[in-house]
């Protein structure tokens, strides 16, 4: 790509994958049209126009492109030259200068200026707000996904104005509550770590099924206690919902006996004029249960991560890596979920990757029957842990979805091939326990076992995304090299995606997400995408934890693109496609720096 002409429409294709509707060199928008009548970029009051106009609600896209990678913006000091030069020749000064003849002859007031410089491959498409008396700077960024009609006003607020989002305003709030109650269940229960999301579960739970803090009365009775009234109340919700077999009933209503067992949960305490029962079910029902019913995320595993990251361990000795709502949403898209599609995580936890699962399929669904069809069949999970899996399954039904098929078992005392036909899974998602291969007595607990079994235990064709370590995708031991040329001779490794160190910031972890398509062998010729994801679009803030930014829709975007071969030839700094063998590092910057070494070997013997 040469010519600034094909550099134009490839941008122009760039804005129509996320349905900007844009215009060269013109726009049908009248008042836009009379205020550029003096816009010449020779400055001499002539017409001129932008390479590419968009225009929608309050704002205005105005997009400068030069073929030239080194014409992108001129400077005089710290401001914009305004040189004829400048006009003529730079991306941005172009734009800008544009920018601010619609300002001056029309009504719009919110304009970005872009100035667009390089080629398909490499390229810079730098922005920036344009006002009356500022120019405000922004981001570069690789796709025009935040300035689509649906998430500009969320870009303009927090980039422009500064202001909070709405959605991490109530991420907020919600983890202030969670730490509050944290220290209530800490101060007047006396609860362990692993205890506590019970305690929050099992209450949440009876609001659901409608229970009235004022029956909570303290009763010494303990089969009348608070602690038998919120039981009551889950066992009625449970039958009600035919939650799947008496043994999984009585199994998740073992884990919230201590909730009656417990005097001191049930107690009269004169310190809050209450049972601490009634007291907890009172702070949730006013402060966390509307938001769990509230918003389509984990809200119940987001709390368990809050409690695992007061505790300082639990999480950590037991290879505990609850798996973030961002996270499980990549994974739908990632291996394109379909409304007919049967999911299976043998490795749930709290249910995150089925609740996406369960809420991606939901928003393609189109009759109440297919709805009803996929919680019924198309959502299976094994938990090994107890307390998990009653926290799994509270919220499954807070998602109106009292038939998950999940089962409280070893995921490896599972045969795959019955796996593979009682369930007929065509898509898996996983996140195993990290660093229970410690020894020969233990080797068969590694991620990379884990994944050999998933891949087994799905229908041939199906699709597994698993994140794991990147130490997995390494292979350093006798074993895991064994494993990985196992699952190379029987399945097809499509990509590796190397996440943000941060992903996982409270114990350490550097993760990355592994994709396949199971029961076809990899062959010698197939190409595997090794992607760099470092740079999500998240910041790491104090007291909120790993948080999205705007610019994660951009950065998201990216990513499917190259995923889904919209790009084809991204720079090799952040995508490398390239043939396989089990003794590679199956990681992005393995590949990337033997590209590198070939290079500087090619250039050496010129």
């Amino acid at each position: 790509m040469r010519t600034e002409a094909e550099f134009t429409s490839f941008i122009q294709r760039r804005l129509d994958a996320v349905k900007i509707q844009s215009t060269l060199e013109g726009t049908a928008n009248t008042d836009i049209m009379r205020a550029l009548q003096t816009a010449s970029k020779n400055q001499t009051g002539n017409s001129g126009y932008p390479d590419i106009i968009a225009v929608f609600d309050d704002y205005v896209l105005v997009m400068e492109n030069k073929s030239d990678y080194t014409k992108l913006v001129l400077r005089d000091g710290a401001k914009y030259s305004e040189t004829v030069d400048a006009t003529k020749n730079y991306a941005l000064n172009g734009a800008i200068f544009y920018a601010r003849k619609i300002l001056e002859g029309t009504r719009y007031t919110k304009i970005f200026a872009f100035g667009n410089v390089g080629d398909r491959k490499h390229h810079i498409f730098k922005p920036v707000f344009v006002d009356a008396t500022t120019i405000k700077e922004l981001p570069a960024v690789d796709t025009f996904a935040n300035f689509t009609a649906q998430n500009i006003d969320a870009y303009y607020n927090q980039f422009v104005l500064g202001k909070e989002s709405a959605e991490s305003f109530e991420l907020k709030k919600i983890l202030r509550y969670a730490s509050t109650l944290h220290e209530h269940l800490r101060n007047y229960g006396q609860l362990g770590e692993t205890e506590k999301p019970l305690v929050v579960s099992a209450i949440v739970l009876a609001l659901y099924e409608k229970l009235k803090i004022e029956d909570l009365t303290h009763d010494a009775d303990e089969f009348k206690n608070d602690g038998a009234k919120i039981l009551d109340k889950i066992e009625t919700s449970l039958k009600r919902l035919q939650v799947n077999s008496e043994i999984k009933r009585e199994r998740v209503l073992a884990q919230f006996q201590l909730i009656k067992n417990r005097p001191l949960l049930n107690n009269f305490n004169p310190n809050i004029d209450a049972s601490p029962l009634r007291y907890f079910a009172e702070y949730i029902q006013k402060n966390i249960y509307d938001q769990v019913k509230k918003f389509d995320k984990d809200y119940l595993g987001m709390f368990y991560r809050e409690f695992v990251s007061y505790s300082g361990g639990d999480g950590q000795t037991l290879g505990v890596v609850l798996t973030p709502p961002h996270i499980t949403e990549l994974f739908c898209e990632l291996v394109d979920l379909k409304v007919d599609d049967v999911v299976f995580d043998p490795c749930c936890g709290t249910g995150g990757f089925l609740l996406a699962a369960l809420n991606h399929m939901l928003k393609s669904a189109t009759t109440d029957a297919q709805r009803a069809h996929i919680k019924a069949n198309q959502l299976h999970g094994i938990e090994i842990r107890d307390d998990m899996f009653a926290i799994a399954t509270t919220s499954m039904i807070l998602r109106g979805d009292g038939k998950s098929n999940l089962i409280c078992e070893d995921f490896f005392a599972k045969d795959a091939a019955d796996l593979q036909s009682s369930i007929g899974a065509t898509v898996g998602f996983m996140n195993p326990p990290y660093s229970q291969a410690k020894n020969d007595a233990t080797k068969h607990l590694s991620e990379l076992r884990f994944i050999e079994h998933l891949l087994n235990s799905v229908k041939v064709g199906g699709r597994v995304a698993a994140i794991v370590p990147v130490s997995a995708m390494i292979g350093k031991t006798k074993d895991d090299k064994i494993i990985k040329s196992e699952i190379l001779r029987r399945h097809t490794l499509k990509g590796v995606i190397s996440l943000s160190k941060n992903t996982f910031y409270q114990i350490g972890v550097v993760p990355c997400i592994a994709v396949f398509e199971a029961g076809k062998a990899h062959r010698a010729g197939d190409k595997v995408k090794f992607i760099n994801f470092e740079d999500d679009g998240f910041e790491l803030k104090k007291h909120e934890g790993y948080v999205r930014t705007e610019r994660a829709k951009d950065r998201k975007q990216y990513l499917l693109d190259c995923w889904n071969n919209n790009i084809a030839d991204a720079p090799s700094n952040f995508m490398v496609e390239t043939n396989i063998t089990a003794d590679d590092e199956w990681l992005h910057s393995f590949y990337y720096y033997r590209i590198a070494d070939r290079s500087r070997f090619s250039q050496h013997h010129r």
